[in-house]
């Protein structure tokens, strides 16, 4: 599992870049996502989207993760590398389980919760993460695996 100061750091955000490549180039898109207890990151999208089209087919992705109008000084985000896969069966329930908790308006809200009940849910499960946190010092790095 991830250093306690990065789960701490995905925990703290809600939202990441995704970028992705597929027979058109590079891409990127913002997407909600929850940690799982497994350390995986889950995310709802379709695979008609261009960005979900290109996880169904190679799954390949690097993404940050960073709040808006921070400064230079006390700068915190993460990058990172893995690879997406669609959740299917159980571990779709438990990947849904995640999502619902991190996002409980979802499940309040008939009409999005049954809309993203009928999309694809993936798990990203990072290979590599950077910490970024000038707060520490600028340019202040810890990574994993180390």
């Amino acid at each position: 599992m991830y250093p306690p100061e990065i789960r701490a750091a995905l925990a703290a955000h809600t939202t990441l870049t995704l970028a992705y490549a597929d027979a058109q180039g590079p891409g990127a898109c913002a997407v909600l996502y929850a940690c799982a207890p497994d350390g995986s990151l889950v995310l709802v999208t379709s695979r008609s989207t261009r960005h979900g089209g290109a996880l169904a087919a190679d799954g390949s992705v690097a993404f940050t993760a960073q709040a808006d109008g921070q400064d230079w000084l006390s700068l915190t985000g993460l990058q990172g590398r893995g690879r997406c896969v669609l959740l299917t069966g159980a571990q779709r329930d438990a990947g849904w389980a995640a999502y619902l908790d991190r996002f409980p308006f979802v499940g309040t809200d008939p009409r999005l919760g049954e809309a993203l009940r009928r999309t694809d849910l993936w798990a990203l499960r990072p290979d590599w993460l950077r910490l970024i946190d000038n707060g520490k010092g600028f340019g202040h790095k810890q990574e994993w695996p180390g």
